[in-house]
C-alpha cells in the first residue's frame, strides 16, 4: 500500500516509525532500514525518511558525525533513487548547517542522473530559504560553472529565496543576462518571473531590470511577469493587468 493510501493518523504513524528506525540503525550500526526506505519505490516514503534525517538531526545534533558518515556512504550507491535521497536528507540538514553538507551539495551536482542534480536544486531552494548567506555563497561560486547545466541549475535553486528578498539574488540574476546558452536563458527569465509577484517584489525587480544591458532578455522576462500575475492570480499581489500598467509606468531602460 503507498504512503497516500493511508489515512493521516496511519501516515502519521509510519513516519514514526521510520524515523525510530533510522535511529535505532545508528545506534546498532545497521544501515538495512535506511537502505530499505531511501531506495524505496513510493516517492513519499523516501521524503518521510530524507524528512526523519532532519528530525534526527535537530532532536540529537550530537549525531551529526554519525548522520554524515551514513549519508557519505550511501551517497556512494549505485541506485539513483538512494543518492536523490541522500541529497535531501543532507538539504534537511543544510538548513541549519550548511558547511557541514556543502560537499554533498558538490558532489550532488555533478551526478550522472538528473533526479539527483535536481535534489541538488530542492535542497538549494530550502536551505537559501532558511538560511541564505552560506548557501547563496555557495550558489555564486558555481553560478558561472563551464557546465551549462551547472549554470540553469544553480540559477533555478536560488529561485526560493527570491521569492521574497529578490534584492538578494537580483545581482547574481544580472550576471547571467548575456550567457549565451538557450536553457540558461530561459531558466534566467523563469526566475525572474517567479521572483515578481510577492508583496514588494514586482517593484524591486522591475527597478533593477532598468540597469540590465540585454533588453532583448528584458524584454521576454517583462512578458513572463505579466504573464506570470496570470498564472499564479490566486498569490500575486497585482492583476495581471495592474502588473501590465505597472510595468508600462515604471519600467525606464537605461
Amino acid at each position: 500500500m503507498a504512503f497516500y493510501d493511508l489515512d493521516k493518523e496511519e501516515r502519521k504513524a509510519v513516519a514514526g516509525t521510520i524515523q525510530m528506525k533510522l535511529a535505532l540503525d545508528i545506534q546498532g550500526g545497521d544501515q538495512s532500514h535506511w537502505l530499505l526506505y531511501f531506495s524505496d519505490a513510493d516517492t513519499y516514503i523516501r521524503k518521510t525518511a530524507y524528512l526523519a534525517v532532519g528530525k534526527i538531526y535537530k532532536q540529537t545534533p550530537a549525531l551529526l558525525p554519525e548522520l554524515l558518515q551514513w549519508l557519505h556512504a550511501l551517497l556512494q550507491s549505485d541506485q539513483e533513487q538512494v543518492r536523490q535521497t541522500v541529497i535531501n536528507a543532507a538539504g534537511e540538514i543544510g538548513i541549519h548547517d550548511f558547511d557541514a553538507v556543502a560537499a554533498f551539495m558538490e558532489q550532488g551536482l555533478f551526478d550522472a542522473h538528473h533526479c539527483v542534480r535536481n535534489a541538488v536544486i530542492g535542497s538549494i531552494k530550502k536551505m537559501g530559504e532558511k538560511n541564505p548567506v552560506p548557501v547563496l555563497a555557495f550558489a555564486n561560486r558555481y553560478l558561472h560553472h563551464p557546465d551549462k547545466e551547472i549554470r540553469r541549475e544553480i540559477c533555478h535553486g536560488i529561485e526560493l529565496q527570491g521569492r521574497t528578498h529578490p534584492q538578494d539574488i537580483l545581482p547574481m540574476l544580472q550576471t547571467l543576462e548575456h550567457d549565451t546558452t538557450a536553457r540558461v536563458r530561459n531558466t534566467l527569465i523563469h526566475v525572474l518571473g517567479q521572483i515578481s509577484y510577492k508583496k514588494g517584489c514586482l517593484e524591486t525587480v522591475v527597478s533593477h531590470l532598468e540597469s540590465w544591458e540585454n533588453q532583448t532578455l528584458v524584454t521576454k522576462a517583462l512578458e513572463e511577469i505579466i504573464d506570470v500575475h496570470d498564472r499564479y492570480k490566486d498569490f500575486a499581489i497585482y492583476t495581471q493587468q495592474q502588473a501590465r500598467e505597472y510595468i508600462e509606468q515604471h519600467y525606464k531602460a537605461s
